[in-house]
Formats: C-alpha cells, sequence, structure tokens
C-alpha cells in the first residue's frame, strides 16, 4: 500500500473512531441508543408562546366574559365589542393619566366614548377600582347640595329643597348628580322617554351603568315621585 493510502485509511479510521465517541458520550446510560430526545416545551418567552397569547387576546369575548376596565391591557380591551386596538390605548393613556375609571359613567370622560357605545359596552365590563366619591356634594351647586338635617320644604311643592326630580329634569341638571356624567344624563332621558317616568328612585338601575351603589349615593339627592 502506498503511503498517500495509507494515510487516508488512517484519517479515515480516525474520523470514524471520533464519531463514535462522540455518540458514546452524548447518549445517558439508561437510554438505548439511537433514542430521540424530546426537546422541553417552549418558554413563555417564545415566539410560539407570544403568538399565542396574541391569538387568546384577540379572540372576541364569550358568554358571560367581562374584562376590567380598570385593569386590563390594550389587547384585552380590543377584544370588546366596537373597541379597536386605538381607542383601547386611549382608554388605557386616560386611566394612567386620571386613574381608574370605577364604573360605567367614567367611562364617558374619554374622547370617543358616547352613549350607543357604553350601551354596547355594559353587558361586557367591570370596574375594580373605586372612585372617590364626591364630598358633601362638592361643586355640585346649592341646588344639588345634600339635604341638610333638617329639610326645608318649598312651599305648595311638598318636596325637600334641592332635591332633583328625575322625572322632570333635563339631561343638564342630570348630569350634576354624582356619578352622573353627560352620557348617563342622556342615557335616563332618553331611557325616560321611551318607556315612561321612573316609579321609583331605584328604577333608574334599569339604565346600563347604574347600579345599587350609584342608586344609594342619590337618594339624598333626587326623587321619582
Amino acid at each position: 500500500m502506498h503511503p498517500p493510502e495509507r494515510r487516508a485509511l488512517l484519517l479515515l479510521l480516525t474520523l470514524a473512531l471520533a464519531g463514535q465517541g462522540v455518540r458514546i458520550l452524548a447518549t445517558r446510560p439508561d437510554e438505548p441508543p439511537g433514542q430521540v430526545q424530546i426537546l422541553p416545551s417552549l418558554s413563555d418567552g417564545s415566539p410560539t408562546a407570544q403568538r399565542e397569547s396574541t391569538m387568546h387576546q384577540a379572540r372576541p369575548l364569550a358568554a358571560g366574559e367581562l374584562v376590567d376596565a380598570d385593569l386590563a391591557s390594550p389587547a384585552e380591551l380590543a377584544r370588546l365589542p366596537r373597541v379597536g386596538l386605538a381607542l383601547a390605548k386611549v382608554l388605557v393613556a386616560d386611566r394612567q393619566a386620571k386613574g381608574p375609571f370605577g364604573s360605567l359613567e367614567g367611562l364617558d370622560r374619554v374622547p370617543g366614548i358616547g352613549p350607543g357605545l357604553l350601551r354596547t359596552l355594559a353587558p361586557h365590563l367591570t370596574f375594580s377600582g373605586a372612585r372617590a366619591p364626591n364630598p358633601q356634594g362638592a361643586g355640585l351647586g346649592t341646588a344639588f347640595a345634600p339635604r341638610p338635617p333638617r329639610s326645608v320644604t318649598v312651599a305648595g311643592s311638598g318636596q325637600p329643597d334641592g332635591v332633583l326630580n328625575v322625572n322632570r329634569a333635563t339631561a343638564v341638571e342630570l348630569e350634576r348628580l354624582p356619578g352622573i356624567g353627560p352620557s348617563l344624563a342622556r342615557l335616563i332621558v332618553a331611557d325616560r322617554e321611551a318607556r315612561g317616568p321612573f316609579a321609583t328612585l331605584k328604577a333608574l338601575d334599569r339604565i346600563p351603568g347604574i347600579g345599587p351603589g350609584l342608586v344609594a349615593r342619590l337618594e339624598r339627592l333626587a326623587t321619582a315621585p
């Protein structure tokens, strides 16, 4: 055998031995040769996990599923009906600048939110943040201030002074009540015109965005005889 051929044969043998050694080192003692090793599951930060998270957030809301407007991210808010990502970012920016919304009425301060959208969103929203109540009707004016301990009765009216009748008040007058902004005031007037006057103040809870807590806050300031 010529020297060049001998060198080539030795090189091939060396490579074969090296490959066998690598295979032995890479194989676990308790695994048979050729065992296929399955890669561990992807971490939360992997592209696949991020894609799955994005797909989950893009899904329409399921029946009965609620979104917390005081905590949700823009992607989560964008799942709400008629709320795109642009408006969702506006909502989050407003929340960061002015604090939690606290109620459906609180959303009315955001540009682009009107009565129609509030009606659409009402069944899908929840609010974990509490808005501070207006202390003793501050800033509401004397006509809407809480009644004093001894009520003063307007002659001939039979109604304590400073109490607003929600069946006769205009939208402008209603929105001065604590917890009633322009959108809720318009909803109250529209509902009153469509379904008739409110038999009691508690009947206001038929308006989306008005619950027992808000009705309780209005008891000293409003009536519905």
